[in-house]
């Protein structure tokens, strides 16, 4: 004897839905609609998997009126990806995702003030490193998680991982919200990555895309209007029909776009034990008080668990994040936009320079209200952009470092690019463009990846970079050279000093040094004594000096 299973899909305003599946021989079952919008029916179905759809008399204004058209249930947790066909799994009489046991979920996760967090693409990060052309996949990702602590980040940023169309996307046009990416491997496999990464103390921050979805992704196909604007409101920025937040139905008092993304975030959260949410697009939502619902009902579903919400809006607005801002931070896009610059050498322009190294200068509250990063999936790689100005070899992997301390001495929680940390120099390409591990083999690149790995412990063991902390003590318009120091109450200090000129400055006087005595500086390993408030010290040309109280 099976188990009656119900099967449900919210239509309010359509005339008409069956239910058509591998347990009816794609027999229509008829559905009956309640009185609060959904088309409801049971099938008895013993333990095991099945496939699905919905028959429903479409109101999409791109259809013939009432026409009928099969479409995948919105909340289908999995999909055939050659029949595009939603999967029904039944255990012991209950519909389940799969079977997968957590075993880390006691494991204390670092708090977002610790957060380093590391951005990665699933396809594109791993994959059978002798075989160039092998798409990596979860599994794939899993062997990864021993470098990257090794590296000393305690925080992957996955770009969306849930089911696109085809086998490659950077996943930025989700058809189906609720079912994750097939090409990378099972719902399990995305979980056991998931609880690998709290084994070993690393939090999981998931890339949401509310604004948009793709254009055949079954809500579409449903009701269009009643979900998403009739057009785009932007056409410039323009990825796929976009959820109308604006639209309440006052027969059932719901907003219907509010509706199904909070469905998704509580159904992330309780499902993958995620850590936290990237908010694509944030500027595009244009709606602060869908996003405060959304980010409340994110944070009581993750319950004590430390749980970060972070914005993508761009150019972006300390409204988004301050005191009555609706998320917890949001990306720094002009932290990239002015550190490229002066890497590069465009320009040097010392206010701007302490604008985005002291975020609360732009009127940021604190530091984990900005996430700062040198490049990210959306912009070239600064290897690329050095290249573009005849910068190479150890010149390049010079400024790379200079970077690398702003990036982690900053006030801000850092994010690093995947293959950033050791010289990736791949252009920015939408399609398949692994990163080169070979890399690590070379010198000058196993240099830079040292390098940031110091500056990651030193962040980790010297709390004065999780505080909002810094003064500018010394600033040099004519030599290009800046200084700046971070302190806690606790006594930790860190003082920098960048040459940001093309010039070797030999014996360079630091004056007003915060403390007389003997400094450490830590990119090079050597001790340095200051006294009477000054310091003396060889600036190389694109460089910067990181000494440690």
């Amino acid at each position: 004897m099976g188990s009656f299973i119900e099967f449900k899909l919210f239509a309010p305003y359509n005339k008409a839905a069956a239910l058509i599946g591998s347990f009816s021989d794609w027999e229509e079952i008829l559905m009956e609609k309640d009185e609060r919008g959904y088309f409801r029916t049971q099938v008895e179905l013993e333990d095991g998997q099945y496939q699905y759809k919905f028959r429903v008399r479409s109101k999409s204004w791109f259809f013939e009126e009432d026409e009928w058209v099969d479409v995948v249930d919105p909340y289908a947790t999995d999909i055939d990806d050659p029949t595009q066909n939603g999967i029904v799994r039944i255990k012991d009489g209950e519909k389940i995702v799969d079977t997968y046991v957590w075993q880390h979920d006691d494991k204390p996760l670092p708090s977002d003030r610790e957060l380093v967090i590391y951005e990665l693409h699933i396809s594109d990060f791993s994959g059978g490193e002798d075989d160039a052309e092998l798409r990596g996949n979860y599994q794939h990702a899993i062997e990864k998680l021993d470098y990257l602590c090794d590296l000393g980040v305690n925080a992957i940023e996955l770009m969306p991982v849930k089911e696109y169309p085809g086998d490659y996307s950077w996943g930025y046009n989700p058809r189906y919200f609720f079912a994750t990416e097939s090409s990378y491997g099972s719902t399990a496999d995305l979980k056991r990555l998931i609880d690998e990464c709290h084994g070993k103390g690393i939090r999981v921050i998931m890339d949401g895309i509310y604004n948009h979805s793709e254009a055949s992704s079954p809500l579409t196909q449903i009701d269009h209007d009643y979900w998403y604007y009739h057009e785009p409101r932007d056409p410039e920025n323009n990825w796929g029909p976009e959820f109308n937040y604006e639209h309440y139905d006052e027969n059932l008092d719901v907003k219907p776009a509010w509706q199904f993304i909070g469905d998704t975030v509580r159904f992330w959260i309780q499902e993958y034990h995620i850590d936290g949410v990237r908010y694509d697009a944030a500027r595009q939502i244009d709606n602060y008080d869908f996003m405060h619902w959304v980010v409340e009902e994110a944070k009581k579903t993750a319950g004590m668990k430390p749980f970060y919400n972070v914005a993508e809006y761009i150019p972006e607005t300390t409204s988004i994040t301050n005191l009555d801002g609706p998320m917890d931070g949001c990306w720094h896009y002009s932290f990239y936009d002015t550190v490229k610059a002066h890497i590069c050498g465009d320009t040097f322009d010392l206010e701007q320079l302490k604008e985005v190294l002291d975020c609360k200068r732009q009127g940021f509250l604190g530091a984990t209200n900005v996430v700062n990063y040198l490049t990210n999936h959306d912009h070239e790689r600064l290897m690329v952009e050095l290249a573009n100005r005849e910068i190479f070899d150890e010149a390049a992997f010079k400024r790379l470092k200079l970077g690398m301390v702003l990036l982690m001495t900053a006030v801000g929680i850092p994010l690093v690019w995947m293959g950033e940390e050791f010289g990736d120099y791949h252009i920015l390409d939408p399609e398949p463009t692994k990163i080169d591990w070979t890399l690590l083999g070379n010198d000058l690149n196993r240099n830079l990846f040292e390098h940031c790995k110091g500056l990651i412990h030193l962040r980790e063991n010297n709390h004065a970079l999780y505080t909002e902390n810094i003064d500018f003590f010394h600033e040099d318009a004519e030599s290009g050279v800046i200084a700046y120091t971070r302190w806690n109450d606790k006594g930790s200090r860190v003082a920098v000093v960048a040459n940001f000129s093309g010039q070797f400055l030999a014996g360079y006087r630091v004056p007003n040094f915060p403390a007389n005595g003997t400094w450490h500086e830590w990119t090079g390993d050597y001790d340095l004594e200051s006294g009477d408030d000054n310091i003396l010290i060889d600036l190389p040309e694109y460089e910067a000096k990181v000494l440690v109280w």
